[in-house]
C-alpha cells in the first residue's frame, strides 16, 4: 500500500481542552514548523514552532509554554515568535503511542489551538487508520480529512510554499545560487532580498523541506 499524505483536523473533546488548558495560559495558539526529533518511547521531542502569544505577554517572560522547554528563541515578529523548544509528552500521550508502534512522518502543516488541532503527516492506510482510532478514542471528533495526491504537477509545486518562501526560492535559483559553482552567496543573496542570512536560510530550508516532502508523497522509496 503506498504511503499518502493526510491532513486531519480535529475538534477537541472537553476532556482533551482541560488538560490542555496549561498549554494556552500565554499563548492563543501554535504552528508546528518542523518536528526535528520524535520519541513515544522515551516521551520527549524537539519542535520548531510558531508561537501567537496573548494580548499583554512577553516572551522573554517565559520559559516554557505548558509542557514544552523552550530553548531558544530564533525570531520575533509582533505576538509571532519561532521557538525550539523541547517538549515532555504526558504519561496520558506517552501510554497511548508507547504500543502503537506508528509509522508515521510528520509534515506541515500542524496547528495547535484550545479548540482543535490540525495535524499533518505521511503515511500507509494501516498506520493512518491506526492513528484515526487513536485520536477518536483520545482526544477528540475528526472533523475533516484531506488527502493529497502522490504525484504532483509541475505548475502546482510552488504553490506549497508561503509567498516569502516563493520569492525567496525564485531569488535564489535565479541569481544562480543553486548553480555549481555557486554563482552568489547566501550572505549576498540575503542582501538582495532584504533580509538577514539568519533568516534567509531558515526559509530556504523550509522551502525546500516541504518540495521534497511534495515530491516524494507516493514514492516507493519511502515505502521500504
Amino acid at each position: 500500500m503506498p504511503m499518502r499524505k493526510v491532513i486531519i483536523e480535529i475538534e477537541l473533546y472537553e476532556t482533551t481542552k482541560e488538560i490542555q488548558r496549561p498549554m494556552f495560559t500565554h499563548i492563543r495558539s501554535y504552528e508546528v514548523l518542523e518536528v526535528l526529533k520524535m520519541d513515544h518511547v522515551k516521551g520527549f521531542y524537539v519542535d520548531l514552532i510558531e508561537c501567537h502569544l496573548k494580548e499583554n505577554v512577553s516572551i522573554d517572560e517565559l520559559t516554557s509554554i505548558g509542557n514544552m522547554d523552550i530553548l531558544r528563541v530564533l525570531r520575533s515578529e509582533g505576538d509571532k515568535h519561532i521557538c525550539l523548544v523541547l517538549g515532555h509528552e504526558t504519561e496520558d500521550a506517552n501510554d497511548m503511542f508507547k504500543g502503537s508502534e506508528l509509522n508515521l512522518i510528520y509534515t506541515a502543516p500542524s496547528l495547535i489551538s484550545e479548540d482543535k488541532i490540525i495535524v499533518s503527516f505521511i503515511s500507509g492506510q494501516k498506520d493512518m487508520m491506526k492513528f484515526v482510532e487513536l485520536v477518536k478514542t483520545h482526544i477528540g471528533k475528526v472533523v475533516n480529512m484531506t488527502f493529497k495526491q502522490s504525484t504532483y504537477e509541475k505548475k502546482d509545486l510552488l504553490s506549497i510554499l508561503t509567498d516569502k518562501q516563493r520569492e525567496i526560492m525564485t531569488a535564489a535559483y535565479r541569481y544562480g545560487y543553486y548553480d555549481l559553482p555557486k554563482r552568489i552567496s547566501s550572505e549576498h543573496l540575503s542582501e538582495k532580498v532584504n533580509i538577514s542570512k539568519p533568516t534567509l536560510i531558515e526559509h530556504l530550508r523550509k522551502a525546500e523541506r516541504r518540495i521534497f516532502t511534495e515530491i516524494l508523497v507516493g514514492s516507493p522509496e519511502l515505502n521500504k
